[in-house]
């Protein structure tokens, strides 16, 4: 696809960059020809094609300014010209489509610019390339125009780019690109109508360069070299497995900076609930000893009277009853003593029978 070029070339220098260097060359309408680094459908656009109706034999040029975006003749003239429609044409179908298959043989034209923009799409921007030869010499485009005439008797000569596959090593941009006819016998095929099997072909040489440029060039009101001029883009992970790591560790930090986070915010919170309880004053302090100690004594039992007087006698009686007990010095006895008594019985108290017996 080929929907935005730069053409800043001197109209003496288009036909020489088509490889038309010999021949008269005639203009038509090149005073609405204005030099543009951002041409886009709709604005005037020289082309060269062959001068079928003058006097050289077909060896005459034609530097002729049309429209970009093929309005076919067969538009009705009360219809409104849409330019954006047909700016390019498939190379693949120009033989079935009728738009285009009644061109091939008389209206093939050349289309030489600078350079040519297209967009690499991404997930949520596009990103604008400028396309361009290595060595700076004009690009020439396989072309095909047509003329319509609308209900005022207005002639229009509008003209569509072919475009084709993309290149090997063009296919990381986009899928399509327009057919680049690199050599001077590769111009002259197309304009002599040979058959288009070995020219709508994608250019595979290694000479057709690019680099990214602002994506202000998608406003064809932005205009001048600003256009062309390369801007640095956003550096992106270019290792999957180092992309995954990154990623971890930065999920790990996450993780990290959230424990510390929640732990901070514990730590403040028992702070502020200290702060917010007040210092005892010494008057509660004591008034809460008093009253524990109050406490204490409460707990304790304080005697009756009664109880008083029933310890006392308790007490006088076990006096009198530790004064009656013998003490164990008396209660033990001597060695002889034990001895008498186990002989003879010892001496045993006598008894009113053993008394009145002895009478």
């Amino acid at each position: 696809m080929c929907g935005r070029a730069r053409c800043t070339l001197r109209a003496d220098d288009i036909p020489r960059a088509c490889h038309r260097n010999d021949g008269p060359i005639r203009h038509v309408n090149m005073d609405r020809y204005r030099p543009s680094y951002n041409v886009g459908p709709g604005m005037n656009f020289p082309v060269v094609r062959r001068d079928d109706g003058s006097n050289t034999d077909g060896a005459g040029i034609v530097l002729h300014c049309m429209k970009w975006g093929l309005i076919p003749s067969f538009t009705k003239k009360s219809d409104k010209p849409d330019f954006f429609k047909m700016f390019n044409a498939r190379s693949e179908s120009v033989c079935e489509k009728a738009s285009f298959r009644r061109l091939l043989p008389k209206s093939r034209c050349l289309v030489a610019v600078e350079g040519f923009y297209e967009w690499k799409k991404d997930v949520s921007k596009k990103q604008p390339y400028y396309i361009h030869f290595k060595d700076g010499r004009p690009l020439v485009f396989a072309a095909l125009y047509d003329s319509w005439e609308n209900s005022e008797g207005e002639k229009l000569h509008t003209f569509t780019i072919l475009t084709t596959s993309a290149s090997s090593t063009f296919q990381w941009l986009h899928d399509r690109m327009p057919v680049i006819l690199g050599d001077k016998g590769s111009t002259d095929a197309w304009l002599n109508g040979s058959k288009t099997d070995m020219l709508l072909k994608p250019y595979e040489n290694p000479d057709l360069v690019w680099y990214p440029v602002t994506p202000a060039i998608g406003k064809l009101s932005f205009e001048g070299p600003e256009c062309v001029k390369e801007v640095p883009l956003k550096t992106q992970e270019k290792n999957s497995i180092s992309k995954f790591f990154s990623t971890r560790k930065v999920e790990k930090e996450q993780e990290s900076n959230m424990e510390q986070s929640v732990c901070d915010e514990s730590v403040k919170t028992n702070l502020l609930n200290n702060l917010k309880e007040e210092p005892r004053s010494t008057d509660d302090t004591l008034a809460s000893l008093t009253d524990k100690d109050h406490d204490l004594k409460s707990n304790v039992p304080v005697p009756s009277l009664g109880d008083v007087g029933k310890s006392q006698v308790k007490r006088d009686y076990d006096e009198l009853l530790a004064d009656t007990k013998p003490s164990k010095d008396e209660i033990e006895t001597s060695p002889a003593r034990k001895k008498g008594n186990i002989k003879g019985g010892g001496d045993k108290q006598p008894t009113l029978f053993s008394y009145f017996g002895k009478k």
